[in-house]
């Protein structure tokens, strides 16, 4: 049996004020999106519970919310691997995500940005901005990930609709692993900082069809590379 690949993670002390399920399943779910727990490794439900001083129960269904959202596959007599990516998968989250997305931009472009949103947009692409220029290896590619899913989500908050960043969420999620990997290529946080700008402008400007066009192609950007990342990381994909 493989050996588990906690031993790579430190996970903090639990907040005996919050249920320990949800801070175990917040714990693994953010080390598994950022591939810090790689696909297709271990994770032992025992050692998990005795690094995080839980007992059974929290852990087991910390672990059945994790295999809820297919980020955990429960073999027999094996045990909890993280899931694999599936292209498949990946397609259909796009699918949803880019339909979501370009409703936001739209309904945007008509009514128009609030003061507040845009102000925290033009902060958030300058944050955006001075990442690309320090380009910090690992802390820089997840410092540029956390504020391109702000960027996203401020978009999806301006619309006023509050289930229109719960969905976006909760579809972005089974892609975020491929954009972890994404990251990793040379350039690619210049051009999504670029990609970024240009939607923010065009929807200042209110042109919908510039907006929305620009948005369907930074979305796909990512699908555009899966053939290549499948190639260079044969081993997380099914």
């Amino acid at each position: 049996m493989p050996e588990s690949c906690l031993d790579k993670l430190t996970f903090p002390a639990l907040d005996f004020a919050r249920p320990a399920a949800d801070q175990i399943f917040d714990a693994v779910k953010v080390a598994i999106l950022r591939m810090d727990l790689e696909p297709g490794c271990l994770i032992s439900e025992a050692e998990l519970g005795a690094r995080c001083g839980a007992s059974r129960t929290p852990v087991r269904e910390a672990f059945t919310r994790l295999r809820e959202e297919g980020l955990v596959v429960t073999r027999p007599s094996r045990g909890n691997f993280v899931s694999k990516l599936s292209p498949d998968r990946m397609k259909a989250a796009q699918f949803i995500r880019e339909a979501l997305e370009l409703a936001n931009v739209r309904w945007l472009c008509t009514v128009g940005l609030s003061d507040e949103i845009g102000m925290q947009l033009r902060q958030n692409l300058s944050a955006q901005a001075r990442v690309v220029q320090v380009r910090e290896e690992i802390g820089g590619r997840r410092a540029f990930q956390a504020l391109d899913d702000r960027f996203h989500a401020l978009l999806a908050q301006g619309t006023g609709f509050e289930r229109a960043e719960t969905l976006l969420v909760r579809e972005k999620a089974a892609l975020d692993r491929l954009r972890v990997l994404a990251l990793n290529e040379e350039m690619h946080m210049t051009h999504l900082y670029s990609a970024h700008q240009a939607i923010f402008d065009a929807i200042s400007a209110r042109d919908s069809a510039a907006a929305e066009d620009l948005m369907a192609a930074h979305l796909r950007g990512v699908l555009t590379m899966l053939s290549n990342l499948v190639t260079a990381h044969r081993d997380y994909f099914e």
